[in-house]
């Protein structure tokens, strides 16, 4: 069985890193979350005052990328790899609403995409790797062996969201992850530089209604039809 690049793209908080650590754990793949990557940037503009509720200082923050070093190393524990900041675990730090609040626009810095665009793609140079992110199958692999597009209505992400929020002990209400879901959404497919689309190759799935084990197994399904 040959090693296939997979890109999984789609909003946010429709289970794309979920789904994808469960197959390269099946698959014994590579797993690469883009989207740490950037909530890695994020955090460092945050830690150093580049982004706050008022401001964004996008010149301070890309005159400073060279400082940034993004690394991830797997937790035999937790059965996949936590993101590293310049040597520092950082996992749990970026998956606050506060980091998800600011994501998207640092995310739209074009400096910032093309950094860590170089990065993914060195990644995924040998295959037997999974990506998921915003511009997976459009940008970092446009040539993927297979290409998913992930979504599902916003309220049934933000119900998701908000429950993930909760079970770390964040105080959070539903609307307001409900308006982050939404400002994210239109942030990520409004955005000049490398906007969320369905990559036109790509394989559409709502899992609105569908629990992580059927998920699991369409996609499963999928990838063993291209081996």
């Amino acid at each position: 069985m040959k090693h296939i690049t997979i890109a999984i793209d789609g909003f946010s908080s429709t289970g794309k890193s979920t789904v994808a650590k469960q197959l390269a754990r099946h698959l014994g793949y590579v797993y690469v979350d883009s989207g740490a990557m950037y909530r890695a940037v994020t955090f460092y503009a945050m830690q150093e005052g580049y982004i706050t509720k008022h401001h964004f200082n996008k010149d301070g923050l890309i005159a400073n990328l060279k400082n940034i070093t993004i690394s991830f190393k797997f937790n035999e524990s937790l059965g996949f790899a936590e993101v590293y900041l310049n040597g520092e675990n950082i996992e749990n730090q970026i998956r606050t609403l506060e980091v998800s609040s600011f994501v998207s626009k640092v995310a739209e810095v074009s400096e910032v995409r093309q950094k860590l665009v170089e990065q993914q793609q060195v990644f995924g140079k040998h295959g037997g790797v999974i990506m998921d992110g915003r511009d997976i199958g459009t940008v970092v692999f446009p040539n993927a062996d297979l290409k998913l597009f992930m979504t599902a209505s916003a309220e049934t992400r933000a119900k998701r969201r908000f429950s993930e929020l909760i079970e770390r002990g964040e105080t959070v209400t539903y609307d307001a992850v409900l308006k982050n879901v939404e400002e994210r959404d239109y942030i990520d497919t409004n955005r000049e530089d490398s906007p969320l689309v369905k990559a036109t190759d790509a394989i559409e799935i709502d899992n609105s209604n569908m629990t992580l084990q059927e998920q699991f197994n369409k996609i499963l399904e999928l990838v063993n039809s291209i081996n």
